[in-house]
């Protein structure tokens, strides 16, 4: 299916899954028509992650078009100095760093990197910076709507972006088959629901910039999956990108108490 095609059912499902819940879900603290536009548009960042993404790597090898997209923190730094006008702390750096040597490592051996389209590309570093916009909308937001209506509005805003692009580009939205509508639904149901339930209640929790970094555990944790369910083996440089990645991700986790963050609502974007 094309990414767009994917990438639409994906939050589709997610929203239809999420709506029986939206009455039984605590009410917005202070809800306003400036925060119901900004969930939106936080929205509108995801689909342009998940379809760029979703594109990127029906041109390209997953773990290159992966490699591309991991430069949401960097992104998320940028936007919070630009928002708060101050800088990450060094921890930020260092571990931000770390875990990029890591990830490097992870697909250097992939012999497809290199020979990766130069739209692919552009289309997966385009992913990275949507998704970093999410990030931070959604980061800014949690004060404001409870995790399953942000969440909601948030995928169904989604949706309607994706479909608008797919009949702007003419792009074939039919499901051929079965088995992939039922992936579909894991996609919606799964990913979507369970996995950005996860990350929209805990960036109530903790700053966009720790999240982001956190996030390049998928990683590391795919190659264990990969491992145990397709008996994919990994190479020393690999092995050695996972350690990397996860001790970045130890490095941010660290936070000094002085400096976690409060439990108030975040500022106001």
């Amino acid at each position: 299916m094309p990414g767009i095609a994917s990438a639409f059912y994906r939050v589709l499902f997610a929203s239809l899954a999420l709506a029986p819940f939206l009455r039984r879900s605590p009410s917005p603290l202070r809800r306003t028509k400036s925060s119901v536009l900004l969930a939106m548009l936080g929205g509108a960042f995801f689909a342009g992650d998940i379809g760029f993404f979703n594109s990127s790597v029906l041109q390209t090898s997953a773990s290159s078009a992966t490699f591309l997209a991991n430069n949401a923190p960097l992104v998320v730094a940028l936007l919070t100095w630009a928002i708060t006008r101050k800088l990450p702390s060094r921890r930020f750096w260092l571990a931000f760093a770390i875990s990029l040597a890591g990830a490097t490592l992870i697909v250097a051996v992939d012999k497809h990197l290199v020979n990766a389209s130069f739209s692919a590309d552009l289309m997966a570093v385009a992913a990275s910076v949507c998704f970093a916009c999410y990030l931070v909308v959604t980061e800014r937001l949690r004060g404001v709507f409870s995790t399953t209506r942000l969440l909601a509005v948030s995928s169904a805003s989604s949706a309607a972006v994706l479909f608008l692009c797919a009949v702007l580009t003419r792009t074939s939205l039919r499901i051929p088959g079965f088995f992939p509508f039922l992936a579909l639904v894991g996609l919606g149901c799964v990913c979507q629901v369970v996995g950005y339930f996860c990350l929209t209640y805990a960036l109530g929790h903790l700053p966009a910039t720790v999240s982001s970094i956190t996030m390049l555990a998928v990683a590391p944790l795919t190659a264990v999956i990969a491992f145990i369910l397709f008996s994919e083996r990994l190479t020393g440089l690999q092995i050695l990108g996972n350690g990397l990645v996860l001790t970045g991700v130890w490095i941010i986790s660290q936070r000094d108490s002085n400096t976690a963050l409060a439990a108030t609502s975040p500022p106001a974007l």
